[in-house]
C-alpha cells in the first residue's frame, strides 16, 4: 500500500483486499501518508475479523465481505450423515455475511473470531 501511495496518492479511490490483515496494515499505512481510510479511500475487505468490524465502527473500513472460519460444526454434521448411509447434496453452503457501517456494530460482540 506504501508503494501504491507513492505512486497513486490521492488518486486512490477504492481499496480492496482479501483479508483483514492486509486491510489492518494498509489503513496504518493510508493515515502514515495522510489520507483517511473510509473517506479519502473507500475500504472494502474479506474475512469479517472482530478487528476488522472494529475498524468499521471507526469509519476506517465501509464494507466487510466474511469469510466464514467456522466450519467444523458443518463438516461434522456432514460427516455423521455419511455415516449413516445418508447422501449430502453436492453442495454445502457456510453462512455467510456482508457488513457496512450501519450492521457491524450489532455484530462485535457475536464474532468468535
Amino acid at each position: 500500500m506504501k508503494k501504491f501511495l507513492q505512486e497513486s496518492g490521492r488518486e486512490i479511490r477504492v481499496l480492496y483486499s482479501h483479508n483483514d490483515d492486509m486491510t489492518l496494515s494498509a489503513l496504518e499505512a493510508i493515515e502514515e501518508y495522510g489520507l483517511i481510510p473510509g473517506k479519502d479511500i473507500v475500504v472494502v475487505t474479506v474475512d469479517g475479523t472482530r478487528k476488522a468490524l472494529e475498524k468499521m465502527n471507526e469509519g476506517k473500513i465501509n464494507f466487510v465481505v466474511e469469510c466464514n472460519p467456522l466450519l467444523g460444526p458443518n463438516l461434522i454434521q456432514a460427516v455423521k450423515e455419511v455415516l449413516k448411509g445418508s447422501t449430502l447434496p453436492k453442495r454445502i453452503v457456510t453462512p455467510e455475511n456482508v457488513f457496512t457501517q450501519v450492521t457491524a456494530a450489532n455484530e462485535i460482540n457475536s464474532r468468535s473470531y
